[in-house]
């Protein structure tokens, strides 16, 4: 069955897709969706070559299906990376981007013209564009890993006023 019309069946019939507001986006939670966007492009059901990060308690998995794959085999069809917690966020943007530079999905970068810089002219009518070769499984990864580092402890808190004066 091809990638389209498996698409207009899972479009507006699939046990994933959660409608928030009336008139607002569509988003799905299927696996392999990164956007979590109900578009044909980040669809992990739909495409036949997909990418898939998820948080687990061994550390973040990234899973790609494997374009020989038969379209019968589901777990045999797909190749898992784990990546320890421990192992940082350099490892992690390691893996995915070296996914991305095969050119597994290239339809998943990000346009470079849809973000802006922090910098702006004086006068403000221009931005200032710069090119972001991050994909979307990057993003991704980079924010579970950040998410799954343990937190500082703050320090403790300066005496103020009279008992700084007292002591």
């Amino acid at each position: 069955m091809s990638s389209d019309l498996q698409w207009l069946l899972l479009r507006s019939n699939s046990s994933f897709i959660v409608k928030r507001v009336v008139e607002g986006p569509v988003f799905n939670k299927e696996p392999g969706n990164l956007r979590n966007l109900n578009s044909f492009k980040f669809s992990g059901l739909a495409n036949p070559k997909t990418i898939d990060v998820a948080a687990t308690p061994a550390g973040i998995t990234i899973t790609t299906r494997k374009p020989n794959a038969s379209p019968n085999a589901v777990a045999p069809a797909s190749a898992k990376t784990v990546i320890r917690p421990r192992s940082g966020g350099r490892r992690a943007l390691g893996v995915a981007a070296s996914v991305a530079k095969k050119g597994y999905r290239p339809d998943l970068r990000t346009n470079p013209l849809d973000t802006p810089h922090a910098d702006q002219t004086s006068l403000g009518s221009a931005f200032c564009r710069y090119r972001n070769p991050l994909t979307a499984a990057l993003a991704r990864v980079s924010a579970l890993a950040a998410a799954q580092k343990e937190p500082k402890a703050s320090p403790p808190k300066k005496t103020r006023g009279k008992k700084a004066k007292s002591t």
